[in-house]
């Protein structure tokens, strides 16, 4: 069980300010007249004491403060181009950030959560002791922004008013971080106070990139302290590092989730998206899928695009639906292989004069047009990346191939610059009635494209089996990564904690309109369904169709094929859907698509169980579904053989 401010406050202790009187002292010394007009409508005393340690520690030269006017913003981004933290591009309010080569992608081996004594953390989890990383705080962030501007911004996770929504400060030196804040999160200046009365709590972020040298990266840290709500990042700027708001404070409410707020909410890895259907109706998605599975492309097919990355559900209890809310209004994305075939949406506003986009380590040609790998159009000749100077053939130290584009090259945008992007419903404090949610996965060889869980049981289990692909950039490699609900690498508290919140939110008496919980799988190929060569059995515009029978499916409009592993569709029902995209689907294709391939479904059953069964405590209900849905294909295999098809699994 998670203990709330438990042990030393590391940014109180550092900072070294105790009551509110010392926190005016410090802001009447550091603040000039109009940082301490704007920093005076602030209220709450916890967050004015968060602010003024931070100041006390971080040591800077000056601090602005960040109010909800356009003006605040266009300074700082005018400050960010005059330092060189972002640069100008062809297109108008197109920019880019360039990260250290040794900092273009999450710190994973310099990131820890800070721990107290005998306290339960996920087996998945790096940890640190609160008395060491007290220690690094103290040795490296005591005057990390000397010679620096520290920005504070007050922030919110989702629209103001929105029952799962969460504020939060965000404090950094670096202009680049909070362009992007300023991007991807709503400032509520004007509502902070009572949005942290209705709430509750409130989350605290500290980031300074101190010299930006490369020499430093090795000494970066990201902490993450659960039991006082606070982020600290040092010594890097790459935003899944720095944007504290997006990750960092993902994991703290997993934790509000999980362990205050269970059978209530829920916060998760996942796309919101709405689909279209007959007569005009809106139904609304919710789906995880692990990194390069799809997720972003998934949730711009809908009709409706509301976010694509994370997801904050919640009961309705007036009325028994399942609420969701995106906590970001922008995106931070990865732009390798997006192009005009698959992504359109996208590639409109990074193609454009249409919005503000900060790119972050693709390739800038010496027409000022960024690039990258999978683009779809002609390689440059020459141009720059984060490594310097770049050309066809370039090749590193090694020998190897050095490409124009880093592979985690971003992109950062407003949501509403996509032209399917619901405003009215994502800024809805009532948020989108979430009727499917859906899992994902990189599979070459087992599950079928789209199945629907029998049970709320079921499909938490779906959750708890996603697996990806040992190599994401690679079709049909072998080998696979467990990824439970894609959300395993931001879940700090123990699985079995995780796991029995998820069954408990779905079996809730509280839910008049369950959603369907559903698996979906793009990635079966041929070799692996008898078919000829290595491709994909599918393409990515398919996902329209799969989303498109949930639609149908969730509103009783189709009816299904029941499976040990869930429900399935008639071939009739996909046909009419393929040809509303103007695809052929032939009966062959369905046939190798959805025959179970009893053998790697039940080896598939055997990995999570023996993988569940070393985790302490985990809720019995995940091993009855395993069992139950493993005693059912033996017996098909006992009737049908080793490859059941639709027919026979139909027939029985």
């Amino acid at each position: 069980m998670l203990e709330m401010k438990k042990g030393v406050d590391i940014l109180s202790d550092v900072g070294g300010l105790k009551t509110i009187d010392e926190a005016r002292k410090v802001f009447e010394a550091n603040l000039d007249s109009a940082n301490l007009a704007k920093i005076s409508k602030i209220k709450n005393e916890e967050a004015l004491l968060k602010i003024a340690n931070a100041i006390s520690m971080c040591e800077p030269d000056n601090v602005f403060i960040i109010s909800d006017t356009r003006e605040d913003a266009a300074y700082v981004k005018q400050r960010s181009i005059e330092t060189g933290e972002e640069k100008k591009l062809a297109i108008k309010d197109h920019t880019i950030h360039f990260d250290l080569p040794e900092d273009q992608g999450r710190l994973v081996s310099q990131t820890f959560y800070i721990i107290n004594e005998d306290e339960d953390i996920s087996a998945l989890a790096k940890k640190q002791l609160r008395s060491e990383a007290h220690q690094y705080v103290k040795d490296n962030m005591k005057g990390i922004m000397k010679g620096l501007t520290m920005y504070v911004s007050f922030l919110n996770r989702g629209p103001v008013g929105a029952k799962a929504s969460i504020p939060a400060l965000m404090i950094t030196s670096s202009t680049y971080v909070q362009t992007s804040g300023d991007l991807l999160y709503r400032n509520v200046y004007s509502s902070f106070d009572s949005e942290v009365e209705r709430c509750g709590t409130f989350f605290t972020n500290v980031h300074s990139q101190g010299p930006n040298r490369s020499e430093d990266v090795p000494n970066a840290r990201i902490y993450m302290d659960r039991s006082w709500q606070t982020c600290y990042s040092t010594y890097c700027t790459y935003a899944g590092n720095t944007l504290l708001l997006k990750k960092g404070n993902h994991r703290f409410a997993v934790d509000r989730a999980t362990y205050q707020k269970v059978e209530e909410e829920l916060s998760e890895h996942m796309f919101i998206t709405g689909m279209t259907g007959p007569g005009g109706r809106k139904t609304y998605f919710a789906g995880a899928a692990p990194s390069g599975c799809g997720k972003t492309t998934t949730a711009m097919v809908g009709t409706d695009f509301i976010g694509d990355d994370l997801a904050q559900i919640w009961i309705d209890e007036s009325n028994g639906t399942v609420r969701a809310i995106n906590p970001e209004k922008g995106i931070f994305g990865i732009v390798e292989d997006v192009n005009w075939e698959g992504d359109p949406h996208l590639m409109k506003c990074l193609r454009e004069e249409k919005t503000t986009v900060i790119y972050s380590n693709v390739l800038i040609d010496e027409n000022l047009k960024p690039r990258w790998v999978g683009d779809g159009e002609e390689i440059p000749q020459k141009g720059t990346n984060f490594q310097g100077e770049w050309w066809p053939g370039k090749t590193d130290a090694n020998g190897k191939p050095v490409p124009m584009s880093h592979p985690n090259s971003r992109c950062t945008l407003l949501n509403s610059s996509i032209d399917n992007y619901n405003e009215e419903a994502a800024e809805d404090p009532k948020g989108v009635h979430v009727k499917v949610v859906t899992y994902s996965g990189r599979d070459a060889d087992t599950m079928v494209p789209v199945w629907v869980a029998r049970t709320p049981d079921e499909g938490v289990a779906i959750g708890a089996s996603v697996v990806s692909k040992a190599t994401a950039t690679e079709v049909g490699a072998t080998g696979v990564n467990r990824q439970p609900w894609a959300n395993a690498p931001f879940v700090p508290g123990a699985l079995a904690d995780y796991m029995d919140a998820q069954f408990k939110f779905y079996n809730s008496g509280k839910i008049k309109d369950k959603p369907l919980l559903a698996g979906l799988n793009y990635f079966l190929t041929h070799e692996n369904r008898g078919g000829s060569g290595k491709g994909l059995l599918g393409e990515k515009k398919d996902v329209k169709v799969w989303l498109g029978w949930l639609e149908l499916y969730a509103n009783g409009d189709v009816e299904a094929i029941e499976t040990p592993i869930g429900f399935i569709p008639k071939y009739e029902d996909l046909k009419k859907l393929f040809d509303g995209i103007g695809k052929e689907y032939p009966k062959s294709l369905y046939d190798m698509q959805f025959a179970l391939y009893v053998d790697n479904i039940i080896k598939r059953i055997d990995l999570q169980t023996e993988a569940y069964s070393k985790e302490k405590n985990l809720p019995s209900q995940l091993f009855k579904v395993y069992e139950k849905q493993k005693a059912e294909l033996l017996a098909l295999k006992e009737k049908f053989g080793a490859v059941v098809s639709v027919e026979q699994v139909a027939g029985k």
